[in-house]
């Protein structure tokens, strides 16, 4: 293959940037060697920050919250609920920081309204009555998967091309550039080489490790966060605790459920990344001192992440910047490799402008970025990702033979349909996971316990899977949600894995595969 650039990575910073040049009419290929949103871009709060968060440790990174904040809401309103937030403080927290609080918000520009104790227990009845001061902001709820699909499916539509499960595995320099990149299929083991004239490392916590490929360095942190997943939605708002940032202080409201987390804790490591039972139990025995209701909520998973923070050595992580930094490798001898590290969710767009401003540079390419004005168009096929979407549309109306597959999610044979057909025609393998990954399916309270088997069963009718391929799939596809099941096995929770663990070992056997 050739492409005038190749983009590794594909979270919401990569498919942000091979929208960006997409628009700019630049030949790209997007490659990632599991799927799109497999590391932080898929596993984070779906939070979209006002900023406030950040306004008395990193102003920079504030002010750039703020104002991603408004022009997603702008151009990608599809993918957002505009909640709003609150930033709550419970009796026990720093009074002087509650205090500093609206001032560090005026300083940073970021807006911030006192909201009196009863009001804000009023708005929100699941807040403490051991509240003590609240003040309204503007954060809202991002759907990370469609916000990274919706940018994909538009790319493609425009040339660009997506190639799952391609590791890279090296790249071929001629004096100080890189004239070919080496991929290798991570399930049959072959093997594909691109010439590029530019190459974008977007690899999120693998930055650093694509980055040594190429004989460049980066001084990432690597830093885990976990959160669980409450079975049903608690509050209307996202809920800020009012102190530094720490851990399980913000519960984010998302479709029906809500997302409470994070933790912060070094790793040495990005392999076995998953949530622990003692992280689980600090986020529900903290998160309880703000929303009580917490400490007796029914949850349904949790997950872990790893965020690549910038710099090194010791220190607490949550003081290290939540900044990004596009690393530009012509200083090290590279002339055709960029890095685009660090940064939010939020933040994406922006990481991508500015990463496609110098590529375009690079390229003498003189088109200006769209993104900032340009709404991000709502695909059909990324509809499926939308809490609530299914039912809706299996209550106006179906044909009776478009069977449900997933019933806690409501997701019907038509969605598995559309979904088969928008995998990229370069890549055409459909499986469990990448099927989840672009619908509801698996997310809801049976944890794909049932719908695994029926989705598996109707690839195999759609002549689409063959052999072996569906029982593996579903083992593959129920390992990955067991490591969000296993740290929370206790009341209802603990009932579904027995009930899970009877279907697929004691019936069917997998554990035998």
């Amino acid at each position: 293959m050739q492409t005038r650039v190749l983009i590794i990575g594909g979270g919401a910073t990569g498919t942000g940037v091979a929208r960006d040049l997409a628009l700019r009419g630049v030949e790209c290929i997007l490659v990632d060697k599991e799927d799109i949103n497999a590391g932080a871009s898929g596993a984070n709060h779906g939070l979209l920050h006002s900023g406030a968060r950040y306004v008395s440790r990193d102003p920079e990174a504030a002010r750039e919250c703020w104002d991603e904040n408004q022009i997603l809401k702008t151009v990608a309103p599809a993918c957002i609920e505009a909640t709003g937030g609150l930033f709550a403080a419970v009796q026990g927290d720093d009074e002087g920081f509650i205090a500093d609080f609206p001032g560090y918000c005026e300083k940073t520009g970021i807006p911030c309204t006192p909201v009196d104790v009863q009001e804000a227990r009023e708005m929100e009845p699941a807040l403490s009555e051991r509240l003590i001061a609240a003040y309204a902001v503007e954060d809202a709820s991002i759907d990370p998967f469609k916000l990274v699909l919706e940018n994909i499916t538009e790319a493609q539509s425009l040339g660009c091309r997506f190639l799952r499960r391609m590791k890279v595995v090296g790249f071929e320099k001629e004096k100080s550039r890189i004239r070919r990149v080496d991929l290798e299929n991570r399930e049959t083991g072959e093997r594909l080489a691109v010439e590029v004239d530019m190459v974008v490392n977007a690899s999120g916590s693998w930055a650093g490790q694509i980055a040594a490929l190429a004989g460049a360095s980066i001084d990432l942190i690597y830093s885990k966060g976990t959160l669980v997943i409450t079975h049903s939605r608690i509050t209307h708002r996202v809920i800020n605790r009012l102190r530094r940032p720490s851990d399980a202080d913000i519960l984010v409201p998302g479709g029906t459920v809500s997302i409470m987390g994070t933790t912060s804790i070094r790793m040495k490591s990005l392999e076995d990344i998953h949530p622990t039972v003692a992280e689980v139990d600090r986020i529900v025995e903290e998160g309880a001192v703000m929303i009580p209701g917490l400490e007796t909520a029914r949850y349904i998973r949790a997950y872990a992440g790893v965020r690549p923070l910038l710099g090194g050595g010791g220190g607490d992580d949550r003081s290290a910047s939540r900044g990004f930094d596009l690393v530009d490798h012509a200083e090290a001898g590279i002339d055709n490799l960029v890095t685009i590290t660090g940064g939010k969710l939020t933040t994406y767009r922006l990481m991508a402008e500015k990463t496609a401003d110098l590529v375009c540079d690079r390229l003498g390419i003189s088109e200006p970025c769209r993104t900032r004005t340009r709404p991000l168009a709502s695909h059909h096929q990324t509809r499926w990702t939308v809490p609530g979407f299914s039912p809706r549309e299996w209550f106006k109306g179906h044909d009776p033979e478009d069977l449900l597959l997933c019933e806690c999610e409501m997701v019907p044979q038509s969605a598995v349909d559309q979904i088969i057909a928008g995998f990229d025609v370069f890549e055409k393998k459909v499986d469990l996971t990448g099927i989840g990954k672009r619908s509801r399916i698996g997310k809801g309270s049976c944890q794909g316990s049932f719908c695994s088997v029926r989705v598996a069963a109707y690839l195999y009718d759609r002549g689409v899977a063959s052999a072996r391929q569906g029982t593996v799939d579903i083992k593959t596809f129920l390992n990955e949600r067991w490591k969000g099941q296993r740290c929370l096995l206790w009341d209802s929770p603990l009932i579904q894995a027995e009930l899970q663990e009877a279907m697929h070992c004691g019936l069917f056997g997998l554990e035998l595969l």
